[in-house]
């Protein structure tokens, strides 16, 4: 593992995932959360951090301030843990629409002369930018997806055809052009954090530009904190008319990739998801 320099009163918790996670005083003096891993891919905390310093740029909803990153580590400011309030939840729901309704410049990396990939744990994606959605979502998110789950047996073939069918009928399912939203990326409840006051921090986004409803549907799959979260967006900023009908589309992603890192039932759900939208 690799620390900041001149870090004590180091401890270990919780929350690094494929990380290792400590509680730090850098330093400064200032108390950090501080995520390393032996081989982590190079720039890879370098574009976490600029992803948190992009969805707080709107004010919307909080994100960690980066304190220090280096190729081995992201040390963050220390967010004493709570539980989110009603009023919490509220917050999440709206201020999740006005951080989509901010935008990106593009569908894909949002960084000047952007393009490198964005990664889901353990799995690299591109993220060069694309002139439409579903060109974006077909080419840099399901066929990748695809190709890997083939060459690793993770789907059944008749799954990877579905999915490369779902490809080809992207434009007509995709639902009405929208300009690109500014997307956590990675949003499922466990990269939802309150505070000890109940509000709401978004942590650990695989960050671009995309379709907003991605966000929304794979919170819907991995534990929203409440529907409620749901009802206050739509209050701020409605959804296109069919969305009910897209969620499972959207949910395509990541269940292709909890396919390739876990396998079992993921699998036959994304496999069963990808079903009605190939035909």
């Amino acid at each position: 593992m690799t620390l900041p320099a001149g870090a004590t009163d180091v401890r270990r918790v919780g929350g690094g995932d494929i990380n290792e996670a400590f509680h730090v005083v850098l330093a400064d003096g200032s108390e950090a959360f501080v995520k390393t891993r032996a081989g982590a891919h190079p720039r890879e905390y370098a574009t976490e951090a600029a992803g948190l310093e992009w969805l707080r740029e709107p004010g919307a909803v909080r994100t960690p301030r980066v304190l220090e990153v280096a190729d081995g580590y992201l040390a963050l400011e220390w967010v004493d843990r709570g539980r989110l309030t009603p009023a919490g939840v509220e917050e999440l729901g709206q201020g999740l629409a006005r951080t989509h309704a901010a935008g990106a410049p593009c569908f894909g990396d949002f960084r000047p002369g952007g393009g490198a990939e964005t990664r889901f744990g353990s799995l690299g994606l591109p993220n060069d930018p694309a002139e439409d959605w579903p060109t974006f979502y077909a080419e840099r998110r399901l066929r990748p997806l695809a190709r890997l789950a083939r060459d690793r047996r993770a789907l059944a073939p008749a799954g990877v055809e579905a999915i490369e069918r779902v490809c080809e009928r992207l434009p007509e399912l995709a639902g009405p052009a929208e300009p690109p939203a500014r997307l956590h990326g990675d949003l499922w409840g466990g990269n939802v954090m309150a505070d000890a006051g109940g509000h709401p921090w978004l942590i650990d986004p695989s960050a671009y530009g995309g379709h907003r409803e991605i966000d929304l549907a794979m919170l819907r799959l991995f534990g929203a904190p409440s529907e409620r979260v749901f009802d206050a967006y739509q209050e701020v900023s409605p959804l296109a008319d069919g969305w009910e009908g897209r969620v499972g589309l959207y949910q395509l992603l990541p269940l292709l990739v909890h396919a390739l890192l876990f396998g079992g039932s993921y699998r036959f759900s994304a496999e069963a998801t990808a079903a009605p939208y190939a035909r």
